[in-house]
């Protein structure tokens, strides 16, 4: 015979109780799948809207989820929202931005002027940066117990960083930086400091003159037998190797004229006009916008363009509009040449112009939205250009096919250029 529990409620009041509880209010909870279910009400208060908790439960994750709001309700500004697809290019910097380490007052003025473009171009970039090293190795004073050759190298490193944190560093001065380092690194230890220094500066100085100046004076040379009388000449914003070849070609006395194509937002064409205009007599010069292109490129006879830097595969980096250039020139025939040094030559491969680029500031878009609206001005200073639209590449080691980079270092007896 079975006992009876002891904490078991008589048969009438679990009855009553039933009664009781069916004849309560009853409220809506949410679980984490938004299904709606009924529960007996804990407190006195007024059964909510069913439609309007199904619709807050479906939207709370959402907002979670795309970022539009934080875990307090607020949300994000349209502004942070448009640039998070853009957030692994290089974003322009305040001309203040904040200084870390020991940084050399030549390095500091140099990212400044970065940051504001004052000092623009893969050239002028690079010998810069080359000329600025050079006054830092000039100040540098090795510590006791430390060599040149390395301890020099963790002096420089914060200068690096700090230029890298004003802009992004270009393939010119990666390379350069990168020989300078193969320098310090080889340098006698058995020097006195300040002959070490002074060698170290006549190596940077060579860099440049052999690699840059007169790397250009061989292009111009290959390139200006391109252009004959008569022809006219398209070319895309302002190269300065570009612009040396058309006022070499000017100089011989050939008769031709330009057309300067350009585009926003650093409508680099007009300085290249203004040079090509300068001259004695005045180089006839035709100056349009990026959306005149295709009624002007069937008056072209070739395209000379420059380039940021040239890699692996082919593909040409270089300012935003060129590939644009250089397809629509593929379209009617017209031969497109390259005009690029060695030293901007990258072992990496480029596919497009989204996985690496840089953004241009706001001070170059003079549209800027209302600061109510939703549009947001975004310039992308530069695209990729496939290896099929360049008819040839100018080097100082000669006219060369986009595709045929890799093998120049073995023509020349070197590991690497």
């Amino acid at each position: 015979m079975r006992m009876p529990s002891l904490s078991a409620k008589p048969k009438n009041e679990r009855k009553d109780e039933r009664d009781r509880n069916n004849n309560e209010p009853r409220k809506l909870h949410r679980n984490n799948n938004s299904r709606v279910r009924e529960y007996p009400a804990l407190q006195d208060h007024p059964l909510p809207n069913r439609r309007a908790a199904a619709s807050t439960s479906k939207d709370a994750p959402t907002n979670i989820r795309d970022g539009a709001g934080g875990p307090d309700g607020s949300s994000d500004s349209p502004k942070s929202r448009g640039l998070r697809i853009f957030s692994h290019f290089g974003l322009p910097k305040t001309p203040g931005h904040q200084i870390k380490g020991d940084i050399h007052p030549a390095i500091v003025k140099l990212g400044l002027q970065f940051s504001e473009f004052k000092i623009c171009g893969a050239n002028a970039r690079c010998i810069a940066t080359l000329t600025a090293f050079k006054t830092v190795i000039q100040d540098y004073v090795t510590p006791p117990h430390n060599t040149l050759s390395r301890h020099l190298m963790t002096h420089l490193s914060p200068q690096i960083t700090h230029l890298v944190t004003a802009r992004p560093m270009s393939v010119t001065m990666g390379n350069a930086i990168r020989q300078l380092k193969l320098e310090i690194s080889g340098s006698d230890i058995d020097l006195p400091e300040q002959d070490a220094k002074d060698a170290l500066c006549h190596k940077i100085d060579e860099y440049i003159r052999d690699r840059i100046i007169i790397a250009d004076e061989v292009i111009e040379d290959l390139a200006v037998k391109k252009i004959k009388d008569g022809d006219v000449v398209l070319t895309y914003a302002r190269s300065s190797l570009v612009e040396k070849i058309l006022l070499r070609a000017h100089s011989l006395d050939k008769r031709f004229s330009v057309i300067v194509i350009d585009s926003r937002p650093l409508l680099e064409g007009k300085t290249l006009l203004h040079s090509l205009a300068s001259t004695v007599p005045p180089l006839p010069c035709t100056y349009a916008l990026l959306p005149a292109l295709p009624s002007l490129i069937i008056d072209a006879d070739i395209v000379l363009l420059g380039a940021h830097s040239l890699h692996a595969n082919g593909s040409v980096y270089s300012r935003a509009g060129t590939a644009m250039v250089a397809m629509l020139a593929k379209e009617h025939s017209v031969p497109v040449m390259l005009c690029c040094e060695t030293y901007k030559f990258s072992d990496t491969v480029m596919l497009d112009g989204f996985g690496k680029n840089e953004l241009a500031p706001t001070k170059f878009s003079p549209e800027v939205p209302k600061s109510n609206s939703n549009l947001e001005a975004l310039n992308p200073l530069y695209d990729s250009t496939p290896a099929s639209c360049i008819t040839a590449v100018v080097t100082e080691v000669g006219l060369i096919p986009p595709t045929s980079i890799s093998s120049i270092p073995l023509a020349l007896g070197r590991t690497t250029l």
